[in-house]
């Protein structure tokens, strides 16, 4: 669990951090509002920590911004920001490699940059899949529903749910994502409402409901009240 955790942390903050970034494509105060009216502790929570501030990545591809994921997963932030940093001076530009180039790539330079096979096997799959179509396009996407866009995306060796809601949320910038399978989530709604314990994924799903149609910003919060713990 305290990998996903390191995980999911380094995810946010590098999606945070980068230079291109858009306002969310729905009205953060109206979300919450929203989510202040369900419940005394979630307007506590946001009394405490204020408006929402989260932007969405405007610069990556689906390819790119899963490529991004694979390398950071099961590693904490400061090891996969460095993995990904040699790993992209294997692409033109200091950018990390496109899918044709990557699959040109011998083994022995991947793994030179820290990529383990199994993240090599996945990377690969990914641009294999990228050039076949079943990765689409952003403008494709931004057709999908979310979870057609789940299912879609998961066919990618080492690509889960998960990685796929973090994507919706900070790529593509949708409302109503509840990843449940997030350990930090499911701490940071057990702490918010009192719990002894986080709640399993199945409860969580049902006590998502009230947030609803914010469930994104409501992940965001909760992420935001341990991130900001001292």
């Amino acid at each position: 669990m305290r990998v996903q955790e390191d995980e999911a942390r380094a995810l946010r903050a590098g999606e945070a951090t980068m230079a291109q970034t858009r306002p969310l494509p729905y009205d953060t105060d109206a979300a919450a509002a929203h989510l202040r009216r369900s419940h005394k502790a979630m307007k506590k929570l946001i009394d405490r920590l204020g408006p929402i501030t989260l932007r969405r990545d405007a610069g990556a591809t689906p390819y790119g911004a899963l490529a991004r994921s694979i390398v950071f997963q099961q590693l904490a932030g400061a090891a996969a920001s460095t993995i990904y940093g040699r790993a992209c001076q294997l692409g033109d530009g200091g950018k990390f490699p496109e899918p044709a180039a990557l699959l040109a790539l011998p083994a022995e330079r991947l793994r030179a940059a820290g990529l383990s096979a199994g993240k090599q096997a996945a990377l690969k799959d990914l641009a294999q899949k990228t050039l076949d179509g079943v990765v689409p396009t952003m403008r494709a996407l931004s057709r999908m529903d979310d979870e057609t866009i789940i299912d879609r995306l998961t066919q990618v060796r080492g690509i889960g749910r998960w990685t796929v809601e973090m994507m919706l949320i900070f790529r593509l910038g949708r409302p109503d994502v509840w990843p449940v399978g997030d350990f930090a989530v499911r701490k940071g709604y057990a702490q918010t409402f009192g719990l002894p314990e986080s709640p399993t994924q199945r409860e969580l799903d049902a006590l998502g409901e009230p947030f609803s149609p914010y469930r994104s910003a409501a992940a965001w919060y909760f992420w935001r009240s341990l991130d900001t713990q001292t």
